[in-house]
């Protein structure tokens, strides 16, 4: 079985497997510790072991010596379990949704309509990617819960973008 360890932070939100991706500083690790506070589950902090589970899904993981805990500038290492308790940090999950935690501040027009979208690929398997501006006064444990529940909905087959588009040729429509 293949198997690979990348820098990020794996919790699960919403129910999703979600990996935080950015740089060195990025405010990986404190944004856990916001959603840990907000009920989340903490998978790994700063280093995931990834393997191919059952129907070709990445599955990851922490590495054993790490298991629990987070390194938040300033603060230092945390433990989660005995912040949170025992619920809050859970073994493994399946990766549903990657967040990069970008530095970039203007969207383009496309991008303010339909999001930064891109996909993610890990041993083999591609997972779809959102990348999220860091702004000062942005709530990001708000945007990313709305990240999942907008993923869950596009799953299900409905796009918030693409109903306003349609909403809108239709109105043009109307008018002619």
């Amino acid at each position: 079985m293949a198997e690979t360890l990348t820098h990020g932070v794996l919790v699960e939100v919403e129910g999703l497997g979600l990996l935080l991706r950015g740089n060195s500083g990025a405010g990986k690790s404190e944004l856990a510790i916001e959603l840990l506070s907000r009920g989340h589950k903490l998978i790994a902090d700063d280093a995931v072991e990834w393997h191919v589970g059952d129907n070709n899904r990445l599955i990851g993981r922490c590495p054993a010596l790490l298991s629990g805990f987070v390194e938040v500038r300033g603060l230092g290492i945390l433990d989660a379990r005995a912040l949170y308790g025992d619920s809050a940090v859970i073994e493994q999950t399946a990766l549903d949704l990657v967040i990069d935690l970008d530095r970039r501040d203007e969207p383009s027009a496309e991008e303010r309509l339909g999001g930064r979208r891109g996909r993610f690929v890990l041993l083999g398997q591609t997972v779809p990617e959102i990348s999220l501006p860091q702004r000062l006064g942005h709530n990001l444990a708000v945007l990313v819960e709305a990240a999942c529940r907008d993923h869950k909905l596009r799953l299900a087959g409905y796009c918030a973008d693409q109903v306003l588009v349609e909403r809108q040729l239709r109105c043009l429509e109307s008018n002619l």
